[in-house]
């Protein structure tokens, strides 16, 4: 199971709750933003690395394989046809004059050589980099590596804004570095709950067990009124 992306998952409400004669006064601000009052590398410390998955990529590994595979038996059935005496095949000897004429500065081959050097470079990109992004790898406990994907990530820390009193809808984005929330308040103060939303989700957090404590961005607002 691999995601390429953030995982953000779809905006979940609450029913809309009465407000009080106070709690209706005290909602001045429209919106308040803030980066979270918990420190990322105050969870237990890690043992030891714990790098993120490598992807196995077996498609990209299968299509140049076969490519490899059919150009280099092409190749070899071609010069196995010379040598057995026999002319060799049309499409070679139109592109052994093809690049016997044409010059180096030709558009033609310009735009093919840029085409191989991209496909060059997104190879080394795949080969050097470890891939699954949507995989965050998880404090090593005995020997056992263990990863938890985004959505589950998010999943479980939208739960926990949505225990807030005040918030009626919230967005949980889960990425490698920073969970970024964003909920409407329909009742009390914004600080308030934008304050609780900093404790409960930083606590939620350090309890997903990441090797790597993600940085956090909690913004409230007010719904839009219709």
């Amino acid at each position: 199971m691999s995601y390429e992306r953030t995982q953000r998952l779809p905006t979940l409400e609450k029913e809309p709750q009465p407000h009080t004669a106070r709690e209706a006064g005290s909602g001045d601000l429209e919106q308040t933003t803030s980066a979270a009052g918990y420190d990322p590398g105050g969870g237990p410390r890690q043992t030891g690395h714990a790098g993120r998955f490598w992807s196995v990529r077996r498609l990209p590994a299968g299509i140049v394989a076969l490519l490899a595979l059919a150009a280099a038996g092409l190749m070899l059935y071609d010069l196995i046809s010379v040598r057995a005496g026999r002319s060799a095949m049309s499409w070679r000897r139109a592109l052994a004059d093809e690049m016997a004429t044409t010059p180096v500065d030709d558009p033609k081959v310009l735009a093919a050589a840029c085409v191989v050097a991209l496909l060059g470079v997104w190879l080394i990109v795949l080969a050097v980099t470890p891939g699954r992004r949507g995989l965050l790898p998880m404090r090593q406990s005995a020997g056992v590596r263990a990863g938890l994907e985004r959505t589950a990530a998010a999943l479980v820390l939208r739960d926990r804004a949505m225990q807030v009193s005040g918030v009626q809808s919230v967005r949980v984005a889960v990425g490698r570095r920073k969970v970024r929330a964003r909920a409407r308040a329909h009742f009390r103060d914004l600080h308030d709950v934008r304050g609780d939303l900093d404790s409960a989700l930083g606590s939620g957090i350090r309890q997903l067990g990441l090797a790597r404590q993600p940085g956090l961005s909690v913004h409230v607002e007010r719904p839009k009124k219709r």
